[in-house]
């Protein structure tokens, strides 16, 4: 029998190398996109991840939006290598193990079906969706938006639809945007895969790789569920025609140490990410 899996990914600096928030102003020519994000997560105005929508539907710099732009800003974004192998290798499925192939992002769904047209189905996307104004195109209300909460509702809801169970649900994510549904994942003993060093997920994620080919999630997969060792691994990529370069596994601690007499100035922080593997794919 086989076993199905749900494998969900976010998309900005996931499976790109871009935020789609930014490439999106730059193209307006609006600079200060870091400095309105940061702003909105001081106030805790919206959930994190979704700073890009309440700009598009409130910062009059945003308002000229429409949706030809965002499919511009998607068909320029910069995306990892190797995406489609990673598609084909959860849609052939691996042993006795099938997956389906989702992708979860805040980012607007028509950045993400753009840059991933040809690889990842629009029905196997979910992103933020947006209403337009039928007689100006401009964006007129926001029908939902996957971030923070909004996210472990919009996994919730794929997982029920699927039928699969909470502990075969495996996420892949980059950022503190992640944070709520990667607790909510390991809660269901599901598996959570960081594809940064940020400290925050890397904290939580049971498993990092840092990489900067998209397959590399795979080997997380391949060993915590298939049972796949390092030369197993090795001799399934070459099948599929790459080769693990280079594989170094680093393990980091995070230690604040403070003097019991020190001015608090004097404290010192030292970055010793935790056991994660270095991947480097090439094609043969």
């Amino acid at each position: 029998m086989l076993k199905h899996y749900l494998l969900i990914s976010d998309f900005d600096q996931t499976l790109s190398f871009n935020d789609s928030g930014l490439l999106l102003s730059e193209s307006l020519g609006v600079a200060n996109f870091a400095e309105k994000v940061a702003g909105l997560s001081r106030l805790n105005l919206v959930q994190e991840g979704a700073e890009l929508t309440y700009l598009l539907r409130h910062d009059p710099e945003y308002r000229r939006v429409r949706r030809d732009h965002l499919v511009e800003v998607g068909r320029h974004i910069r995306l990892k290598r190797n995406i489609p192998l990673l598609a084909s290798f959860l849609a052939e499925g691996i042993d006795d193990y099938r997956f389906e192939f989702y992708v979860v992002s805040a980012a607007p769904e028509e950045v993400v079906n753009a840059a991933l047209e040809g690889i990842v189905p629009p029905d196997h996307v979910i992103g933020t969706r947006f209403e337009y104004a039928p007689s100006t195109g401009e964006i007129e209300s926001v029908v939902r938006v996957p971030a923070g909460y909004g996210k472990v509702a919009a996994v919730d809801a794929l997982r029920l639809r699927l039928g699969v169970p909470g502990e075969r649900i495996i996420y892949v994510g980059d950022g503190s945007s992640d944070i709520h549904v990667m607790l909510h994942v390991n809660q269901g003993d599901g598996l959570t895969i960081a594809v940064s060093e940020s400290r925050q997920i890397t904290r939580i994620a049971k498993r990092t790789v840092i990489s900067e080919d998209a397959s590399s999630v795979l080997v997380p997969v391949l060993e915590e569920i298939g049972g796949y060792s390092p030369s197993d691994i090795r001799t399934l990529f070459e099948r599929h025609g790459v080769m693990i370069q280079d594989w170094d596994r680093v393990r980091t601690d995070w230690l604040t140490i403070r003097d019991c007499v020190a001015a608090p100035e004097k404290i010192a922080e030292l970055e010793i990410v935790t056991d994660h593997p270095r991947l480097a794919v090439g094609s043969r």
